[in-house]
C-alpha cells in the first residue's frame, strides 16, 4: 500500500480516484496499519483504525457500518489504483434496486488474465447474479468453443444487513479453498448482482502487477 506508483503511494491513487466520485457521501481510509494511518493524516486524506483481527475487507467494511450510517457502503479494495468515477457509478447503479443486498463489477477479461490466478473470474446468470467466481479459468472451454470470460474486479456495494449476515456467518469452505471472501455469501444463499463495465483494472498483487500499472498510467500521460 506504501510503494509508490508513477511518483504517487498506492493507496493514495486508490484513495483520490475513489473520491473523485461525486455521488459518495463520505470515503474512508479503513486500516489496521500504523504506516498508513499516517500517510493519511500526512496527505489530508480521511482515515479510521480498525481492528487487526479482521480477516476480510467485507469485516472491515462492517466495523465502519457500525458507525457510519449510510444507505449503502463501498467497498473499494486497496490494490485498485486504477479505480475510476465509472466503476463507483456502475456499483451504485446495481444498488438502486432496493432488493439487491450485495453488487460487484465484472470486466471482459484481457487474454492475459484467463489464465492468471491472480485475476479472478467471475460466470453469471441470464439476470447477472455470480453463480461462482474462481481464480481457475472459468468456464472451461471443452469443446474449443470460444466462451466468452469475465473478470471479477475488487469493488463491492453491500447494504448494513448483508454485512450483519456475513459477518455472522463462519468462514466457508469455498471461501477457504479459493481465498475469495464473496463466495462466503454465495455458499450461504446471498446473491450477488453484477454489473460489466468496460474499464478494466489490475489489482496490485505482485511486483509484474505494479509494473503493468505504471505502464497503463504512463499511456494514459502521453
Amino acid at each position: 500500500m506504501l510503494r509508490e506508483i508513477a511518483g504517487q503511494p498506492l493507496i493514495g491513487r486508490v484513495y483520490e480516484g475513489v473520491r473523485s466520485s461525486p455521488l459518495l457521501n463520505d470515503v474512508i481510509v479503513a486500516t489496521d496499519s500504523d504506516e498508513i494511518m499516517r500517510l493519511c493524516r500526512l496527505h489530508g486524506w480521511n482515515c479510521c483504525m480498525t481492528s487487526a483481527a479482521h480477516r476480510s475487507g467485507t469485516e472491515r467494511v462492517h466495523e465502519i457500518s457500525s458507525s457510519v450510517a449510510a444507505d449503502v457502503y463501498l467497498n473499494v479494495q486497496g490494490d485498485e489504483p486504477l479505480t475510476r468515477t465509472e466503476h463507483i457509478a456502475s456499483l451504485l447503479d446495481l444498488m438502486k434496486d432496493p432488493n439487491v443486498q450485495v453488487g460487484t463489477l465484472k470486466t471482459p477479461a484481457p487474454t492475459e488474465d484467463i489464465d492468471n490466478p491472480n485475476a479472478v473470474k467471475v460466470v453469471t446468470d441470464a439476470v447477472g447474479r455470480a453463480l461462482y467466481f474462481s481464480r481457475a479459468t472459468i468456464p472451461f472451454d471443452r469443446d474449443g468453443a470460444g466462451p466468452s470470460y469475465f473478470k471479477h474486479l475488487g469493488f463491492y456495494a453491500y447494504r448494513k444487513a448483508a454485512l450483519e449476515r456475513f459477518c455472522a456467518l463462519p468462514e466457508s469452505s469455498l471461501e477457504r479453498s479459493e481465498r475469495l471472501e464473496q463466495l462466503r455469501f454465495l455458499e450461504n444463499g446471498i446473491p450477488i448482482h453484477v454489473a460489466e463495465t468496460l474499464y478494466d483494472t489490475v489489482g496490485v498483487d505482485t511486483e509484474e502487477d505494479l509494473r503493468r500499472v505504471e505502464e497503463i498510467l504512463r499511456r494514459r500521460e502521453t
